[in-house]
């Protein structure tokens, strides 16, 4: 108890030094009501963080009561305004506005269960769990990156479909630790850049991380380097309405992001750790004298009416949206269904490639399914982390987002990887984009943490990842992707693809957007590949792994490949057969979805005969497809910088090494 009394004192000599009446103010006791909340749930939890709960209640407040545009009645308005608490571990204060505005939901029985199995309450806030969640936040700077994102989808919504159908802000409650992350810096450098005036950051400046005050650990000025972003800047005491409601209101009319600093007092981290040990007595501090997890009617009726506040605005907005000559395509695209006639475009692509039969990198096979797709789908928006000729992204024609453009197809996000994926999630959680984000493959590094929030929050996120192998060349092992492959592979809900021509570089883009529960990957050539398929008709990638070329008799051996390796599988399926050798050679083009396939259709393909594997990556998780007899041919280290062919000769991954490893079998 020591810890929260000694929290909540400094918060009440801050009030009373402010010369503000401590607890009895309308606003505070509403406040306060956060506040007795998030320590009651805390406390029955036994674990929990408490300080940004305590400090940011009164701002969370003038939010919430004056600015804040949301309807409970219906957590899902496509024009409500977005809040995003980035800050994930002082998760009970939006759970606490949440149950205290009236969302259906969010009982007190959920606050009672706070970070139990199965609770909405989960101890980070978890998209999904509740609709009033706009996001997963906990891991820091990952929540502020996605409203950035939430800001874009905004703008570019409103340049198509006009204000009267979309016109609301995004607001992120963020901790001094979200601006140490790097992921801050990038995410609110493009905001700045791209003049997003409708998005406000609300920072708790409490000066106290886990390892005590953040004076140890950094000594910048935040104001000022946002300000050289292109961001409005105000600083304001934490705990003074006046101040806040009117650091509210300059951000509403700011031409620019704003980020208001709000100085509150807190504990150190270890205090912020400590469970509450006397809940009444820190209550007590607060001049609250309730039985734990129950708010006096009076303030509960004044919550409920915040909650009801934006049912005129909702109201209204429907009406509108009834008499709006747009209104089927924007429920559509909100909706998350392709358009009725994106599907013709697609056959229509794989019918050329067929009878062409065009010799290109995996990455120049996307460059024309994206032309396509883009002009098929409007809702596709994206871009490229500063690669755009190297990545094949950008389709000609298409305008560029910028300040003042903000109806453009192509997001030119820089040198911002890590933000740049994370602003692609924000795009997509906001509804009505379907985003795509490109770079070279290796430095899938940088955004690996927005990818996997991506999948753990299932959204509908397209990466383009190019060079994806020693096929690089020259660039060397920095460039090189090695361990990448399996390092994605390993991660829940995200389909990995790497074609090996044209015509499954056309089926994987296919399945990857019209995949609505989950990011998709597809991982491109940078050298040229053969076209090795002619049929038009089944998406066989559809199946994650299909027989590419059947043995000439009983099979005496499998050759599994993927993407640029399938040519060699080829070639030595060729050199076999002049020496009486029958092996099939099967593409794997994702190994996610011929897992899912039945345990009959995964026996057809592998078949019994002894199997090799061939890939330019590491062979870490082969051996699923292999058994334990099988042979990989791949990387076992880093790369080299050479011409790819002789890398390939040089790390042994070719058709010669292929009929060795075969006649070893077979011999």
């Amino acid at each position: 108890m020591a810890a929260t009394a000694e929290l909540l004192s400094a918060h009440a000599a801050l009030v009373h030094q402010a010369g503000l009446p401590a607890d009895r103010t309308p606003a505070r006791r509403m406040a306060n009501a956060i506040r007795a909340l998030a320590i009651d749930a805390i406390d029955q939890a036994r674990s929990g963080h408490l300080g940004l709960p305590i400090g940011m209640a009164d701002v969370a407040t003038a939010l919430w009561t004056r600015f804040h545009k949301f309807d409970a009645a219906d957590p899902r308005w496509p024009d409500r305004d977005r809040f995003v608490l980035s800050a994930g571990d002082g998760s009970m204060l939006l759970y606490a506005l949440i149950h205290l505005t009236g969302h259906d939901g969010m009982t007190i029985e959920d606050l009672r269960s706070f970070r139990q199995l199965h609770s909405p309450a989960a101890g980070n806030p978890e998209h999904g769990e509740h609709p009033a969640i706009e996001t997963t936040t906990g891991p820091l700077g990952q929540g502020l990156a996605a409203a950035v994102g939430m800001a874009i989808a905004e703008r570019n919504m409103a340049a198509r479909f006009g204000k009267s159908l979309v016109d609301h802000r995004t607001w992120v409650i963020a901790s001094d630790g979200d601006m140490m992350e790097g992921i801050s810096h990038e995410a609110a450098s493009f905001a700045g850049h791209l003049g997003l005036s409708r998005l406000t950051v609300l920072c708790d400046d409490s000066l106290a991380p886990v390892d005590g005050a953040m004076t140890l650990s950094n000594s910048e000025d935040v104001m000022k380097r946002f300000a050289a972003y292109g961001w409005a800047t105000k600083r304001v005491d934490a705990h003074d309405q006046v101040q806040v409601n009117a650091a509210l209101s300059f951000a509403v009319r700011s031409k620019k992001p704003t980020l208001i600093t709000c100085r509150t007092i807190t504990g150190s981290g270890d205090q912020n750790e400590a469970v509450v040990a006397d809940a009444d007595g820190a209550k007590a501090l607060l001049d609250w004298h309730e039985p734990p997890f129950a708010v006096p009617d009076d303030l509960r009726h004044r919550w409920h009416a915040v909650g009801s506040r934006g049912a005129s605005a909702r109201r209204s907005w429907l009406k509108r949206l009834a008499r709006h000559n747009q209104r089927g395509e924007f429920e559509r695209v909100m909706a998350g269904r392709l358009p009725d006639t994106w599907h013709e475009a697609v056959v229509a692509l794989k019918q050329e490639i067929a009878e062409t039969r065009p010799k290109l990198s995996s990455r120049a096979s996307s460059r024309k399914c994206m032309e396509v797709l883009v002009s098929a789908t409007p809702e596709l928006l994206g871009g490229s982390a500063d690669l755009p000729g190297s990545n094949r992204a950008p389709v000609k024609g298409l305008a560029s987002v910028s300040t003042g453009n903000y109806g453009g197809r192509y997001l030119p996000f820089g040198i911002r990887e890590h933000g740049m994926a994370a602003a692609a999630t924000g795009m997509a959680l906001h509804g009505g984009i379907i985003p795509y984000v490109g770079t070279r493959f290796v430095f899938s590094d940088y955004l690996r943490p927005a990818l996997r929030m991506s999948a753990i929050m299932r959204q509908r996120v397209i990466y383009v990842l190019t060079h994806d192998s020693i096929g690089l060349g020259e660039d060397g092992p920095a460039h090189q992707p090695i361990e990448h492959l399996a390092s994605l592979r390993a991660m829940p809900d995200v389909l990995i693809f790497r074609p090996s021509d044209a015509m499954e570089t056309a089926e994987c883009w296919e399945l990857a957007i019209r995949r609505s529960e989950g990011p998709s990957v597809l991982v491109l050539s940078h050298q040229v590949l053969p076209a090795w398929r002619a049929d038009s008709g089944e998406n066989r990638c559809a199946r994650g792994g299909y027989v590419l070329a059947e043995a000439e008799g009983p099979r005496q051996a499998t050759v599994i490949a993927t993407g640029s390796e399938v040519p060699i599988a080829m070639a030595a399926r060729e050199r076999l057969a002049v020496d009486g050798i029958a092996i099939a050679v099967v593409s794997l083009p994702c190994w996610e979805l011929f897992a899912r396939q039945g345990e009959a259709y995964r026996a057809q393909v592998l078949g019994g005969a002894p199997r090799i594997g061939i890939e330019a990556a590491s062979g870490f998780g082969w051996e699923r497809w292999l058994g334990s007899d099988g042979t990989f041919i791949g990387m076992s280290g880093f790369g080299a910088s050479a011409r790819y062919e002789d890398l390939y000769k040089h790390f042994g991954i070719t058709p010669e090494a292929v009929v060795a490893a075969v006649a070893r079998h077979v011999g």
